[in-house]
């Protein structure tokens, strides 16, 4: 029995996707090393047509080394679910440095069964904490007043600090291909899956002293100004229950926007 098997009852794969970034991999992958307690396995997702220095840093820190050679984020994360065989399956990005007892803290939630996707909180390089603060984990379900609208536009929490309950991901292709880097919208793919699993009768749990490092790496603003339009009409075109949702949603950033405009008029 493993140690996380000892201690909480739970087995859990780290996923790591990367493309052609060898020297990212390699800290990412030494900070994994080091969590307290060790997950069972750690899987590094090659997104290109195979890398053999990636490969090498993977076999160096004994994780299993696959590649997914279509491109994209989403395709990426998909495989990494269908290549694993634990309860939950947790993603890290390969530029993010996890905290010793990030493992800990993500998996905690996991002791409730209805629980399938558990986040954590993800600091800037230069405004990094020192280990957790002790901060209360939140709780979102179906139940809560504008759930649709926080699951799928960010609320509960973002895929470079993630966690899922693979049972609760039915076919393993949560993360639908159109969406994150790599694909004609190049957004929101975690927050598309969180949606999809609250709107199942699942819970999310966003934990603030689950840590990690990850560097700011939005991208152009006209991009994803452009990639939001689409993802709300794509959002609009499968959640129809939540259409009305939706138009609230437009509505108050429109309403937001227009007032930050008028403060700063002449």
């Amino acid at each position: 029995m493993s140690p996380l098997e000892e201690k909480m009852g739970l087995t859990v794969t780290v996923v790591i996707c990367t493309r052609n970034r060898p020297a990212f991999l390699e800290k990412c992958l030494e900070a994994i090393a080091a969590l307290k307690p060790p997950p069972n396995e750690v899987l590094v997702v090659d997104n290109s047509a195979g890398n053999e220095e990636t490969e090498s840093i993977a076999r160096k820190f004994s994780a299993r080394y696959t590649v997914e050679s279509i491109p994209g984020l989403s395709r990426a994360r998909n495989r990494g679910m269908a290549e694993s065989s634990t309860e939950v399956v947790a993603y890290l990005d390969d530029d993010a440095t996890p905290d010793e007892h990030w493992l800990q803290f993500i998996l905690a939630p996991f002791a409730d069964p209805l629980v399938a996707s558990v986040t954590g909180r993800t600091d800037l390089p230069e405004s990094a904490r020192c280990g957790p603060g002790h901060q209360p984990p939140r709780t979102f379900s179906s139940q809560d007043p504008q759930w649709f609208e926080m699951a799928a536009f960010g609320g509960t929490g973002s895929g470079n600090n993630m966690a899922l309950r693979r049972s609760a991901c039915a076919g393993g292709a949560i993360f639908d291909v159109r969406l994150g880097r790599g694909a004609p919208l190049r957004i929101a793919e975690e927050s598309h899956a969180f949606a999809t699993l609250l709107s199942r009768g699942y819970r999310a749990v966003h934990v603030p002293d689950a840590i990690v490092v990850h560097a700011d790496n939005n991208g152009d603003i006209q991009e994803r100004a452009a990639s939001s339009v689409a993802y709300w009409l794509l959002l609009f075109s499968e959640f129809r229950s939540h259409r009305l949702d939706l138009l609230r949603f437009l509505f108050r950033r429109l309403r937001r926007a227009k007032n930050a405009l008028e403060l700063h008029k002449p």
